[in-house]
């Protein structure tokens, strides 16, 4: 991350007032002047300000990211892009998904570093809703919004899936809501009735609604956190 803008958020000033700071040399890294906004800083690194040292995390963040294809939600991984790329914020690498999309599967991602809040999304027993815009490939039949409302049998699954409500929009194009995370569950649902996945996208987890365009992340609102308590 720049060091101009890790001063300006902690600091709650504006970067021109930041670049004076910095001329001035009241800011050190690991004991070393650093004149230049454009520095990079480190997870580790420590950083003075006019003598007193500034914690470069200082609370649990909640962020929502529009996932575009070709990304994958770890944090490393050898052989794909990871989300953390969308993310200029200190110490990125110990943000954590609260429930993951497929690498072609684009849409609403919750990043966060506080482990319990993000298990009140992902574990079973919550019930979480997520909304999912879903397009196939071949037509839909009105009969499978009581089939998916019923549950489906998985392939290499003991149990039926919980009650999934599909709309269907047109003869390609549904939304499906369903609570609970299993692998792969939408592009397997369709499958199981002989059907095809060609694109999906997260639209919604909870109360909480995708309103950012692709490529881009916010903060979540205080309300939108505490949905989930």
């Amino acid at each position: 991350m720049r060091l101009d803008k890790f001063l300006a958020h902690h600091l709650g000033a504006s970067r021109t007032i930041v670049t004076k700071e910095l001329k001035a040399k009241k800011v050190t890294v690991d004991g070393e002047v650093i004149k230049s906004g454009a520095y990079q800083l480190s997870p580790k690194q420590i950083v003075h300000y006019d003598g007193y040292q500034i914690e470069q995390v200082t609370s649990q963040r909640y962020f929502m990211l529009n996932k575009p294809q070709g990304y994958v939600c770890s944090t490393d991984d050898p052989d794909h892009p990871t989300i953390l790329y969308f993310i200029d914020e200190p110490i990125p690498e110990k943000l954590h998904a609260a429930g993951r999309l497929d690498l072609d599967t684009t849409g609403l991602v919750l990043l966060t570093d506080d482990g319990k809040w993000s298990h009140r999304i992902t574990s079973p027993k919550h019930h979480c809703e997520k909304v999912y815009a879903v397009t196939v490939e071949q037509p839909l039949g009105i009969e499978l919004i009581d089939i998916f409302n019923n549950g489906i049998q998985l392939k290499s699954e003991k149990s039926l899936t919980k009650p999934a409500k599909l709309h269907i929009i047109d003869d390609f194009h549904a939304e499906l809501t369903i609570s609970e995370g299993r692998y792969h569950q939408v592009k397997r649902m369709f499958a199981a009735v002989n059907n095809h996945v060609v694109a999906l996208h997260r639209k919604q987890i909870g109360k909480v609604i995708l309103d950012i365009p692709e490529g881009e992340y916010r903060p979540l609102t205080q309300d939108e956190i505490d949905s989930f308590n």
